[in-house]
């Protein structure tokens, strides 16, 4: 099935190149199919490229998909048109009466910085809050869920001595769980951060599950209320050549940069990357997709509020 996403957005013509089925809401309008609603609450400088990494991943999936992007109320992007925000980004105040069988929340190149004094902090935590009661399960990357598992258990953020960036490999601690489902023992995953969250805090957290982690990159998935909520520390969504751009980015502007690790063929950065992360990634959103949002999501939508924790992975 394909991915409903709003007419005219970029990521249609880039995601059909890659021959990628996807449709507008005009066509989708006309199926007689309740979509999962999804809504992506988008931090990420650059916009159009995450749009579409995520959407390409969501569109995997048999289910269709109805996509809404969310925006911070008063944060202006430097990186992406004002024409494109106002056509397709809304603002919390328009949707929080709404209600959405899932949520993605992007990282946000804030992470240095103490939570509280983020510009946006109060209303983030509008938002996480409001997911509780509003939204079947929802997944928060990078520096989001450093920022949710910060909000809802108190869990602590840690500078790293360098920035932690390129692929590591990843183990898994209960393969049997639906989120992983046809993965292999062990997968890569893309990171790049400066800080990270700690396992001896998430094990010693009641309601806390960590579920993957990296000898060299550290805790990587921690689940949370049955699978109503996920947080994962790297980018399984990174197109290929993202690495690549933001260490090119970072030598440009002198900062201090090693090129990403297991990376580059013989970590030799005038070769093109190695995608190592690609199947792993789209089984990562089947996954979540199929098992935490279409199978426990209610059909009459609103009656979300009502749920407790899922029983799927009891």
């Amino acid at each position: 099935m394909p991915l409903n996403l709003p007419k005219n957005l970029p990521a249609i013509d880039l995601l059909k190149k890659e021959h990628i089925f996807v449709m507008d809401s005009l066509r989708a309008s006309e199926q007689d199919i309740r979509p999962l609603r999804v809504v992506i609450l988008n931090l990420m400088p650059l916009k159009i490229k995450t749009e579409t990494d995520l959407t390409r991943l969501l569109s995997n999936s048999p289910l269709q998909v109805e996509v809404d992007f969310m925006k911070i109320r008063d944060h202006q992007s430097k990186h992406t048109p004002m024409e494109h925000m106002e056509a397709f980004y809304k603002n919390f105040d328009e949707i929080k009466n709404l209600y959405y069988d899932g949520m993605i929340v992007t990282g946000a190149p804030v992470e240095q910085m103490p939570f509280e004094e983020v510009t946006y902090w109060e209303e983030l935590k509008r938002i996480f809050d409001w997911g509780r009661t509003h939204v079947t399960s929802s997944v928060y990357i990078c520096w989001a869920a450093q920022a949710g598992l910060h909000h809802f258990y108190g869990i602590p953020k840690y500078d790293l001595p360098a920035k932690k960036f390129g692929v590591f490999k990843h183990g898994v601690h209960d393969p049997y769980l639906p989120i992983f489902r046809g993965f292999d023992d062990e997968f890569y995953v893309p990171h790049s951060r400066h800080t990270e969250i700690r396992r001896e805090d998430i094990l010693q957290t009641p309601g806390l599950t960590l579920l993957s982690e990296s000898e060299e990159a550290g805790v990587y998935m921690v689940m949370a209320r049955g699978g109503r909520e996920f947080f994962i520390t790297g980018h399984s969504e990174y197109a290929p050549n993202t690495l690549h751009d933001e260490y090119v980015r970072d030598v440009n502007k002198g900062a201090p940069i090693t090129p990403p690790v297991n990376y580059y063929p013989h970590d030799d950065p005038s070769q093109p990357p190695l995608m190592r992360w690609r199947s792993h990634a789209n089984m990562l959103f089947v996954n979540w997709l199929n098992y935490y949002v279409y199978q426990e999501t209610p059909y009459r939508i609103e009656d979300v509020r009502c749920l407790g924790n899922l029983t799927q992975n009891r």
